[in-house]
């Protein structure tokens, strides 16, 4: 079942790439007293994601931080290498790129996508949502394939 606006965010650990290399980092780390943009997307480096999601916080980053947002989290599922290594081709220096490896944050939340008829696995929804103190106070999943209800302008408009 997707999580619904007013639920707490399931607890979790994923990682993020540290100085020694992929670091463990819980929810509660990530949520406990802040406001957090989190989008996902179905993977990195791939079309849509790259061209169009992850850009649009990268440029409007300051703006969301200004409206009150303590971080901006992006979270595919992939293993944190990757997820450095594109945030890092996308300048996403703001943005904590964060890796659900196994996918276990995206399933607690009820976001998985079967992308396995592509050759692409078990990988997360494209999806954004506001979670202020561990709680989700927005979610907007996208209906089909773009970048609409999740994207950085959208999210923007609901802080």
């Amino acid at each position: 079942m997707t999580i619904q606006v007013g639920e707490n965010v399931p607890a979790c650990t994923m990682k993020v790439m540290g100085d020694q290399g992929p670091t463990d980092i819980t929810t509660d780390e990530l949520f406990a007293g802040k406001k957090v943009v989190l989008f996902a997307v179905p993977g990195a480096f791939t079309p849509g994601c790259s061209m169009t999601h992850l850009p649009g916080y990268v440029v409007n980053a300051d703006k969301i931080k200004v409206a009150g947002v303590d971080s901006i989290v992006c979270m595919a599922v992939n293993d944190a290498f990757v997820m450095d290594a594109w945030g890092k081709a996308q300048n996403a220096e703001e943005i904590i790129m964060l890796a659900d490896g196994n996918g276990e944050f995206t399933t607690a939340l009820g976001l998985e996508l079967d992308g396995t008829g592509f050759g692409l696995g078990h990988r997360s929804q494209r999806f954004a949502m506001i979670v202020e103190d561990g709680k989700v106070s927005h979610l907007n999943v996208e209906p089909g394939p773009g970048v609409d209800v999740s994207s950085a302008e959208t999210m923007m408009a609901l802080l």
